[in-house]
């Protein structure tokens, strides 16, 4: 049985984790009969949105807890997690990607990404394990490998992230939002869901096919674990 981590990082589109794109990759997992555990960064998230009036409303809430609430209490700090541990890691979109995992948001392609997963992707690439990154978390991709081997991702065909993600040393390749692009040099697998999709459908389609590639290529380094 394949064991994949799926980094969280809140619980909201505007602040947290996009949570079709979280709850659509688990449910593929699932299906797909993989052990899954979820991870997020226990911190202060950057700021938290009323997703009615979509402004900050000045409370505070940890990362880590409001996660907890996507994955049913089952979490645990990514600073803890080692890539030993897991066959693949997949990241799904919401600007929380872009907020608490990174300061993308703030920083543009000066960006830096949280210590914790920075070391826990860096890790996964050194062992030769996949990556998948959902929507706009390839620009953590971009950042963590860029220049690098160059790796090639896809957010879709949005033009300044895209600049963004070639500045940062990695190669943007546009794809329509039921696809998806594979690195097999790098076992990097992008889609580019809300970046591009109207509905939930659309969005559904590209996930389950970047969650059935990124199995596919821990198939092709060696046998799941059992």
């Amino acid at each position: 049985m394949a064991r994949v981590g799926v980094i969280l990082s809140g619980c909201g589109v505007f602040d947290g984790s996009e949570i079709h794109e979280a709850v659509l990759t688990l449910l593929a997992l699932d299906r797909a009969g993989a052990k899954v555990e979820c991870l997020a960064p226990n911190k202060d998230q950057y700021h938290v949105i009323d997703h009615v009036t979509k402004q900050p409303t000045g409370e505070k809430r940890n990362v880590l807890v409001e996660s907890a609430r996507i994955a049913r209490g089952r979490i645990r700090d990514v600073a803890e997690a080692k890539a030993e541990e897991f066959d693949a890691i997949i990241l799904p979109g919401g600007f929380g990607a872009a907020k608490n995992l990174s300061d993308y948001a703030q920083k543009g392609d000066k960006c830096e990404i949280d210590p914790g997963v920075k070391k826990l992707l860096q890790d996964m690439r050194k062992y030769g394990k996949p990556i998948g990154a959902i929507c706009i978390s390839p620009v953590l991709l971009a950042r963590a490998f860029g220049g690098n081997g160059s790796p090639k991702v896809t957010i879709g065909k949005h033009p300044e992230t895209a600049n963004h993600i070639e500045a940062m040393g990695a190669e943007h390749i546009s794809c329509p939002v039921d696809d998806f692009v594979v690195d097999n040099d790098n076992k990097i697998v992008t889609t580019p869901a809300y970046m591009l999709a109207e509905s939930i459908s659309e969005t559904a389609t590209g996930i389950e096919k970047l969650v059935n590639e990124v199995l596919r290529l821990i198939k092709a380094r060696k046998p799941a674990r059992v």
